[in-house]
């Protein structure tokens, strides 16, 4: 069964890539500004007086405040559509980003400035995934939202570089300015109109309870695989690894992470081509991709407890490329669930990853501190393994949801859906 909104009218929407690469960099800039905070810490603490504890705290309120702003910000930006707020996220951004280079004086200051940016951050976010949604085609929808997810390791890029080009040489105050004015220019790539009906289907419609369940499930692994990128090096370090090239095992991580989804995206939209084409056998099924996904990143987690060379590199391999690469392709089966409100509906999906991004690193760094990396590693496997549980239980939710047949007219069926 088609979805109720066609995605794309043939003779007047612009190409799939323009779209995707739009969606890309409104993702990139409007989550620029916490990258950059990260990757000036060095400069930042040395102006503004507070340490790698100080760092963690502000970067968790962020995510905090950003699972609370994810349900209202997801229906402002169904109700008002993707045009407008594509715009006034990268303009947020770019706000905020020029008061961070003249305003940020103190640590305060710094806190302040950088919660108020975590509302374009969201907005940004689920824009790109309402952009997606209505005006990719759906041969290439799945490979869209596993390139939308590629700008998270973008953001990290053009943080990193900032920090030789400009931070170290103007100071990092000129670093946020030039990320404002890349946020401006940012300008060029949003959306020149809103493809598709705006609407806002009844709430029993959007399976909200299944979506909750898959947003906890996608809380528990966002909160794993965050701390995996935050103190990977530190662990690596701590069992003999020296510093450079630990942290070229966290670059090769990012770069498998990356890899895998677009090969997710890929993937997925062949499983929909074949739905269409009757094979019932490979059609669908995205969600129990993701808990097998998430099945295999636990045991990456589970590897890097163990010392040696050999399975670090595997566990990490594992955990990059299978643990935390399977949020675009999360994004494309909840939209393939929902077309008539797909912000709506990521939204509540987002306040799950949100919410583990705030308490992830904290619980990983409380554990590795008290009782030593392997066991926070061994405890990382095992909420992962239990977040790929979660994932399943919500798949059948939906299963049922749709064979109720309490979903929109023209909703994809359940294969699809799940």
């Amino acid at each position: 069964m088609s979805i109720a909104t066609d995605p794309v009218e043939a003779t007047a929407a612009p190409s799939a890539f323009r779209v995707a690469a739009g969606a890309v960099t409104v993702t990139t800039v409007s989550v620029l500004p916490v990258f950059l905070t990260g990757a000036l810490a060095v400069q930042l603490s040395a102006d503004l007086g507070f340490d790698p504890a100080g760092l963690g705290l502000v970067v968790a309120l962020y995510f905090g405040v950003s699972a609370l702003c994810s349900l209202p910000v997801g229906m402002v930006v169904e109700r008002v559509g993707a045009r407008r707020t594509s715009r006034i996220a990268v303009i947020g951004a770019a706000v905020l980003m020029a008061a961070l280079a003249v305003g940020a004086r103190s640590y305060g200051s710094l806190v302040a400035l950088l919660l108020c940016a975590a509302w374009c951050n969201v907005m940004g976010q689920l824009s790109s995934n309402l952009t997606l949604a209505r005006s990719v085609p759906e041969h290439r929808m799945g490979l869209s939202f596993g390139v939308k997810q590629a700008a998270i390791p973008a953001a990290t890029l053009l943080a990193g570089l900032a920090v030789p080009a400009v931070a170290l040489t103007a100071g990092w105050r000129w670093a946020y300015g030039f990320g404002a004015v890349l946020a401006l220019a940012a300008l060029l790539a949003c959306p020149a109109e809103d493809a598709g009906p705006r609407g806002r289907p009844a709430a029993g419609n959007r399976a909200t309870a299944a979506l909750g369940v898959i947003g906890a499930a996608s809380g528990l692994a966002a909160g794993t695989a965050t701390a995996l990128g935050i103190f990977l090096v530190a662990s690596a370090v701590e069992r003999g690894v020296a510093p450079g090239p630990a942290g070229l095992v966290l670059t090769f991580g990012s770069v498998v992470g990356l890899s895998v989804r677009l090969l997710h995206g890929w993937l997925a939209d062949r499983r929909e081509r074949a739905r269409r084409n009757g094979d019932r056998r490979r059609g669908g099924g995205h969600v129990a991709v993701v808990a097998a996904s998430l099945a295999a990143g636990a045991a990456g987690f589970g590897l890097l407890a163990l010392p040696g060379t050999p399975a670090l590199v595997l566990g990490v391999t594992l955990a990059f490329g299978l643990g935390w690469a399977w949020p675009g392709l999360l994004q494309f089966a909840v939209v393939r669930l929902n077309p008539s409100a797909p912000a709506a509906a990521t939204s509540i999906v987002q306040v799950g990853v949100y919410a583990g991004g705030f308490g992830g690193p904290v619980v990983f760094g409380w554990l590795a501190t008290h009782a030593g990396f392997p066991v926070a590693w061994t405890a990382s496997a095992g909420v992962m393994l239990v977040s790929a549980v979660l994932m399943l239980v919500g798949r059948r939710m939906l299963v049922a949801h749709a064979r109720r047949g309490a979903g929109p007219a023209g909703a994809v069926s359940p294969a699809p859906a799940s």
